[in-house]
């Protein structure tokens, strides 16, 4: 079941549904992307995450 759980960036609800039961808007995974030393790509994630 790892990686089923689901959250509602609006209202933070948690849910295994891809819509939030509360507000309807569509749900996202509740866990982060694994973490690779190797990611040639992360560098650029960061910048447009944290400015």
């Amino acid at each position: 079941m790892a990686g089923k759980i689901r959250r509602c960036p609006s209202d933070g609800t948690y849910t295994l549904n891809f819509s939030c039961p509360q507000c309807g808007t569509e749900t996202r995974t509740a866990h982060p992307a694994r973490y690779s030393p190797q990611d040639r790509f992360g560098k650029y994630r960061r910048r447009v995450r944290y400015g």
